[in-house]
C-alpha cells in the first residue's frame, strides 16, 4: 500500500475518533497539541488501525508517535 493509501486511512480512522475538522489532519499535525487526543483516543486509534492493516503496534514504539506522520511511517515500515 502506497504512502497517500495509507494516511488516507489513518486520516479516516482521526476523524472517526476525533471532533476535528479534516484540513487539520496532515501529516505534521502534533496528535496530542494540535488535534487533541487523549490516550484514550489514541489507545482506541492504534487498536483500530492494528485491525485495519493486520499488525501490533509495540509498546516501545507508542512513546515515539507524536505526529499523524509518525503513524503513516510505522505502517509503511510495519506492511
Amino acid at each position: 500500500m502506497d504512502r497517500n493509501a495509507i494516511f488516507d486511512k489513518v486520516k479516516e480512522y482521526i476523524l472517526m475518533q476525533l471532533p476535528v475538522d479534516d484540513a487539520k489532519v496532515v501529516e505534521d499535525a502534533r496528535m496530542v497539541e494540535d488535534l487533541g487526543a487523549d490516550s484514550a483516543n489514541l489507545m482506541m486509534l492504534i487498536m483500530d488501525l492494528e485491525t485495519e492493516f493486520n499488525m501490533t503496534v509495540e509498546d516501545d514504539a507508542l512513546g515515539a508517535i507524536k505526529t499523524v506522520g509518525d503513524i503513516v511511517d510505522y505502517i509503511q515500515k510495519k506492511g
